[in-house]
């Protein structure tokens, strides 16, 4: 019996393959975007506290009330956003989890999906798993905008949604207050819902950080996606959360519900001490992020990488043509095994059958500044090898 049709149509993730590619080859791991130090000790001493007092069981469904609030209160303090915690937040098992359940809560087969691109690889496969169609928005190189025209000439009578990436995985863009205000004029003149996916919401360097529920006429029509991940230093945790009006929560919370019933209850209460950390804790992390990318741009550039420097995230879209003609699989696996850095082929951030990404990799700088130093050797090396 063959396998569904759906699933011929992506792959496995190309970022965590190459993973293991490191892994493979000894690689320096500039790859997956998880970061190699430490997180905080108080949240670790929390998780396990809440293990020591038997918080091991099944939370409630959609998130401990502590976590919820937690969330709720950040908003408020951050972006002076009123969120219901009982009947509009979702805590997920992860980001990646609550934008799949966001799609098979809100979208219908044929719908149509707006997504620019590049893209983060979930986004692509998310719609096709709800019988959707993506429709992909180019953002332009160099500085990685996108182009009001092609936005508004790619909705059509079947589009139910744009998927808002910012700060930009893979591009480091920080979407402008014009832009946002552009998509919420398309969203409010056409009856579309906004995705908002902002996992790097404290880890802008230039610009500012604007959550488009926050603008007119945007807060009953935005599903804000965001996790826990890369603010606190855990990635494996696995704890992301939606933020959704309550007609739409409603539907969100049963499909999370039968995806995975919730996230674990321990982590949950001892994330919610995170977001009760003062300013101080966010500027800092903001600081060193930008310390981290100013080194490995050196290294980068003289290399012979070209980029746009991120204004936020923690990643470096590269262009290695001149470097190589090489496809970005086949030199991102040479990188890889001559070089001993890993990072990922620009192609898995673009739709299947486009040639945009053939020629960029994607470096990760969110690793200790022993593991950045280790690559700048190895990257400084890359001249002499080609």
């Amino acid at each position: 019996m063959p396998n569904a049709r759906r699933t011929h149509t992506f792959t496995e993730s190309v970022i965590r393959e190459m993973t293991r590619v490191a892994n493979e080859y000894g690689a320096v791991n500039l790859s997956q975007g998880f970061p190699d130090f430490p997180m905080t000790a108080s949240m670790k001493e929390a998780a396990v506290e809440a293990i020591r007092n038997d918080i091991n069981q099944y939370a409630i469904t959609w998130g401990s009330r502590k976590l919820r609030e937690a969330i709720a209160g950040k908003y408020r303090r951050r972006y002076e956003m009123e969120v219901d915690p009982e009947r509009e937040i979702t805590v997920a098992c992860g980001g990646t989890e609550a934008m799949a359940s966001v799609f098979l809560a809100l979208f219908d087969p044929g719908d149509e999906v707006i997504i620019f691109e590049p893209f983060y690889e979930n986004y692509g496969p998310d719609a096709v798993l709800c019988d959707a169609r993506p429709v992909f928005v180019p953002l332009l190189a160099p500085d990685w905008r996108f182009d009001p025209g092609l936005l508004a000439s790619a909705i059509t009578p079947r589009t139910r949604a744009i998927v808002v990436n910012s700060p930009h995985n893979p591009t480091g863009h920080v979407f402008s207050r014009f832009e946002m205000e552009e998509i919420a004029r398309l969203a409010v003149a056409h009856d579309l819902v906004v995705i908002t996916d902002e996992p790097y919401e404290y880890i802008v360097f230039e610009g500012e950080h604007v959550p488009i529920a926050t603008l007119p006429g945007m807060a009953a029509r935005t599903v804000t996606i965001s996790s826990l991940s890369k603010t606190f230093t855990i990635t494996g945790w696995r704890i992301g959360y939606a933020i959704a009006a309550a007609e739409r929560t409603s539907a969100i919370r049963k499909v999370h519900d039968f995806l995975t019933v919730g996230a674990p209850a321990p982590l949950m209460e001892a994330a919610a001490v995170g977001y009760g950390y003062p300013d101080a804790y966010f500027e800092a992390m903001a600081g060193e992020y930008r310390a981290r990318r100013e080194f490995l741009a050196g290294p980068l550039r003289d290399a012979g990488f070209r980029f746009s420097t991120p204004a936020g995230a923690y990643y470096f879209l590269a262009d290695f043509s001149d470097l190589s003609s090489d496809d970005d699989l086949t030199f991102a696996k040479w990188m890889a095994r001559e070089v001993g850095v890993a990072t990922v082929p620009g192609s898995s951030f673009f739709h299947r059958g486009s040639s945009e990404g053939r020629k960029y990799v994607r470096f990760a700088f969110c690793k200790s500044d022993a593991t950045l130093e280790r690559a700048a050797e190895r990257i400084a090396t890359l001249q002499g090898r080609l």
